[in-house]
């Protein structure tokens, strides 16, 4: 995957980091959709569009360990993933159908979804007293209804709504929690409103949404019916960790830039890289950056072995999400003034990263399942 990964960040460098930089990475300033369409294009003409989606589709197929280096190079920009279409939720939706998807919802719709036709979003968290951490709070209903069901509910934070061509919605049924595949523009379905967050760089936002006796059929049940969250898992795993992957690459670009300006800025005398606590931040944001790959690389073996993996992800994505965190906001601090201005990409690096500590499972929850795994497996008195 070398030469894919070097292909991908000189893509990245001469035609998507100009986008970023002068719209200070806010994609709806940028351009929005019409800027998604014109990227997306032109990576497919590179050869490096979609490279994680199934053969059958144009992808390439690539495992999570091989996904890992081209990903990386594609979240050198805030604009990289969707530009390449390994963006949230799309990338995840991907590999959602095309593990539990029926022949006739793979043709509608993950064949467009990988092709790039249209997007795609993910519903299940919800405004208070609804399921946000914990999924076992699900309020949205579906209830039965002659030729199915009739879902009821609101959503909130949900990524990609505005604009989306269809919906993975959470509802609990009789059997319990159950996926179905509902239309945007389906009856009952009504955008709400954005809830404005300090990230940016995500296209068609976080928004709130109501659903409102949205009909659906046996043939828009993902899966199978009570086995919702068992899909959830499917889906979370692999998504934790190649959300890692792409703010790798944000944070990577980061560190650099910081170094490279403090090495051209003196002080005293001397670059601010000849300062000892310059250097340890240096330091500092080399390990951290190397640990989250020793991490990140770890969960993807394990994945493709065909594991769960929830140990493994939750450790890379808790550790990674707080490293990644630091390394950005040393780099600002790196750079002074300058760090915390446009002028440089760390400022806004470290607004796009710092939510990553909240979305797909804060840390203290990843936290909580660690420490009880680790309680199962240490708790019995030791001889």
């Amino acid at each position: 995957m070398t030469d894919l990964a070097a292909r991908v960040r000189s893509f990245i460098d001469t035609h998507v980091i100009p986008a970023e930089n002068e719209s200070d990475g806010d994609i709806e300033a940028a351009g929005g959709e019409e800027l998604r369409l014109k990227l997306q294009e032109h990576a497919r003409r590179e050869g490096i569009f979609a490279p994680h989606a199934p053969t059958a589709y144009g992808g390439r197929g690539l495992t999570m360990t091989e996904r890992a280096p081209v990903f990386e190079a594609a979240g050198r920009s805030v604009f990289g993933p969707m530009a390449l279409g390994v963006n949230a939720p799309d990338e995840g939706n991907v590999h959602l159908l095309d593990q539990v998807a029926s022949p006739a919802q793979r043709t509608r719709y993950l064949g467009p979804l990988a092709r790039g036709e249209v997007r795609s979003a993910f519903a299940m968290t919800e405004p208070p007293p609804g399921a946000g951490s914990d999924p076992s709070m699900l309020r949205t209903v579906a209830r039965d209804a002659p030729g199915g069901w009739l879902i009821s509910g609101r959503k909130k934070f949900i990524t990609g709504a505005d604009g989306a061509g269809f919906l993975i919605v959470m509802a609990r049924t009789d059997a319990g929690a159950t996926m179905f595949l509902v239309p945007a523009d389906a009856p009952g379905v009504h955008l709400n409103r954005h809830v404005s967050t300090m990230d940016k760089s995500m296209l068609g936002g976080h928004c709130e949404l109501t659903l409102d006796d949205v009909r659906a059929g046996p043939e828009d049940v993902l899966g199978e019916v009570g086995q919702g969250f068992r899909y959830a898992q499917v889906r979370l795993g692999p998504a934790r960790t190649t959300h890692v992957m792409r703010w790798l690459g944000a944070a990577q670009r980061a560190h650099e830039a910081a170094v490279a300006y403090a090495a051209a800025r003196s002080a005293w005398g001397q670059p601010l890289t000849g300062l000892g606590m310059v250097e340890q931040m240096i330091a500092d944001n080399e390990i951290d950056l190397a640990a989250t790959r020793a991490l990140l690389m770890s969960a993807c073996r394990a994945l493709d072995a065909g594991s769960p993996a929830r140990e493994q992800t939750s450790l890379a994505k808790v550790f990674g999400a707080e490293a990644l965190h630091r390394v950005a906001d040393r780099a600002m601090q790196m750079c002074g003034g300058a760090g915390v201005s446009a002028d440089l990409p760390v400022a806004r690096i470290a607004r796009e990263i710092r939510p990553f500590r909240i979305y797909d499972g804060p840390s203290e929850v990843h936290r909580m399942s660690l420490a009880r795994r680790a309680v199962r497996r240490y708790g019995v008195a030791q001889p």
